[in-house]
């Protein structure tokens, strides 16, 4: 009910100023001849009350119909919006003159010097040859959620929780070599409240999602840089003693970083940029797993030979041994029932951007600063690339799969999405883990998983797990 907050706010308030909205409001009507069809929606909510209501998917899929097919324009977050459609338009996205670009509401919350800096190193951190070494920490960390982690043989359990559990706790082992407890309850906490407000409508009054994200995301920053100024006392003692501190982990090697003037960068850019890797590691891999797991309690033919594939691979391994990159590479048949989960379910609504030079597209122009927002949402129900585009088949990916820009929940062309293989890993290890220890049952049989910014499972996605070995704890198989 967050999300509607300030939506119902603004709207008691509306027959009393919108005189004053209309008054002072510029119309720039004149310029905007040869924009994109579309709607402005309400003066200052814009469109933002029939994107909570609709869903994205269904709010993209409405207007296309209505205005156009290829892009359109719209009200969202407190800026006038073209949504780019189709592969076409995802090409436009992935290929034109464009920049990254945040709504006021991600500015505040997250910080765009930290953004910046993050993207530097995304690309040394999140590199195949640099997430190989990841593969036997994922796995060893999936099987002791499963063997300790609230997975209980024989019961009912909220799966959704426990998948954002395990996956926050999963960036921040990686990323930062954090495992005590109660530094993590410290930071998932707030973490969640600071995500659950990040596109609410940029209104900071009290008792709004935004006004409770920009708190939250204070407490996750505080708490982080009192993490990076702990690891940056502990390496200058190490280096006191001659015991090294040279990095070990990202965190320390990027306290070993220099600015432009050979200073070391400080420590509060290093923790607003670990914030930014932790919600972009996290946030779209904990909503993909959720979603994977949903359809394996659903669609027993495709669990089962998921299971087949996953119990060849722990059959050919020793006792204890754990998975490596081949083990991941031979999950193929799994990573199809991943990717058309992903189809059906985007992990994420899409990213926004910013024309750097005027761009002509479908007869349209779209000018130089104008906000584009590109969303899976346009491309992966479209029956002209998926046929039968609801039907649940990872049959799909076979061969070469979809055609170009069709098919992109992590971006594609030269932006693809650089955490791509990261959220690969993160998926298949805990795929492996789950199946060959449970066999899954819906508790809620008809639960439905609703699109709004992100998929939510409307009960945390209620499971009865049958142990394999009923004789035997998960992590034993």
């Amino acid at each position: 009910m967050d999300i509607f907050i300030p939506y119902l706010f603004f709207l008691l308030l509306l027959p009393f100023s919108l005189y004053l909205i209309l008054f002072f409001h510029k119309d720039d009507s004149d310029d905007a001849s040869n924009l994109p069809p579309g709607s402005k929606g309400w003066p200052i909510l814009g469109e933002n009350v029939d994107l909570g209501l609709l869903g994205l998917s269904k709010f993209v899929r409405d207007r296309m119909e209505k205005y156009s097919h290829d892009v359109f324009q719209t009200s969202l977050l407190g800026e006038k919006v073209m949504i780019f459609c189709g592969a076409q338009g995802n090409k436009i996205i992935f290929t034109s003159d464009v920049a990254p670009w945040l709504p006021l509401s991600l500015q505040k919350v997250l910080l765009p010097d930290a953004l910046a800096m993050f993207r530097n190193f995304q690309y040394d951190t999140l590199k195949p040859e640099a997430l190989r070494q990841y593969i036997p920490v994922m796995d060893e960390m999936a099987r002791g959620q499963l063997a300790g982690g609230g997975w209980r043989p024989n019961s009912v359990v909220k799966a959704q929780p426990l998948i954002n559990k395990y996956t926050f706790e999963l960036s921040c082992r990686l990323f930062l070599n954090l495992v005590d407890p109660e530094r993590l309850r410290k930071l998932s906490d707030p973490f969640a409240k600071m995500r659950n407000g990040l596109l609410s409508l940029p209104i900071d009054l009290p008792g709004t999602a935004f006004h409770r994200a920009i708190k939250a995301g204070n407490m996750v920053r505080g708490e982080m840089l009192s993490i990076v100024g702990a690891r940056r006392k502990e390496m200058n003692m190490m280096v006191e003693e001659n015991k090294g501190g040279e990095g070990r982990d990202l965190l320390s090697k990027m306290l070993l970083l220099t600015d432009e003037d050979g200073k070391p960068v400080s420590d509060k850019k290093i923790a607003n940029c670990f914030v930014s890797l932790l919600l972009a590691s996290y946030d779209s891999t904990a909503a993909a797993l959720t979603s994977v797991v949903y359809f394996l309690a659903q669609l027993p033919h495709v669990y089962e030979l998921v299971l087949k594939e996953q119990m060849a691979i722990a059959k050919s391994k020793a006792p204890g041994e754990l998975l490596t990159w081949q083990d991941v590479e031979n999950m193929k048949y799994s990573w199809n029932v991943a990717r058309e989960t992903l189809r059906l379910v985007p992990p994420s609504p899409g990213t926004f951007r910013e024309a750097t030079t005027d761009i002509t597209f479908a007869g349209y122009t779209i000018p130089t600063g104008m906000k584009a927002l590109w969303t899976p949402h346009s491309s992966h129900s479209n029956p002209d690339y998926f046929p039968e585009p609801d039907k649940f088949d990872p049959s799909r990916f076979d061969g070469s799969g979809p055609p170009p820009y069709t098919f992109v929940p992590f971006g594609g062309g030269p932006r693809m999405c650089p955490g791509r293989v990261y959220a690969k890993l993160a998926i298949l290890v805990l795929m492996h883990n789950l199946v060959t220890s449970f066999r899954l049952e819906r508790a809620i049989p008809h639960e439905k998983m609703v699109l709004q910014v992100a998929p939510l499972p409307t009960h945390g996605l209620q499971l009865y797990l049958k142990p394999h070995y009923p004789n035997s704890s998960p992590a034993s198989h």
